[in-house]
């Protein structure tokens, strides 16, 4: 089972998160983030970084 407070941080009152929620699935699910890109392990959706 992921650790869902380790994405989590809180500056002052407010809650923020560190990674990107899939747009597919909503915003209890977040992207895994890769070298090359960022994926859903839900739904599959991905999308790629760009090269610099």
């Amino acid at each position: 089972m992921t650790q869902k407070w380790k994405y989590y941080e809180v500056k002052g009152d407010k809650l923020e998160r560190k990674r990107q929620s899939c747009p597919r699935c909503g915003e209890g699910v977040f992207m895994a983030e890769h070298s090359n890109r960022l994926s859903c392990g839900k739904c599959g959706y991905t999308v790629w970084k760009e090269k610099k």
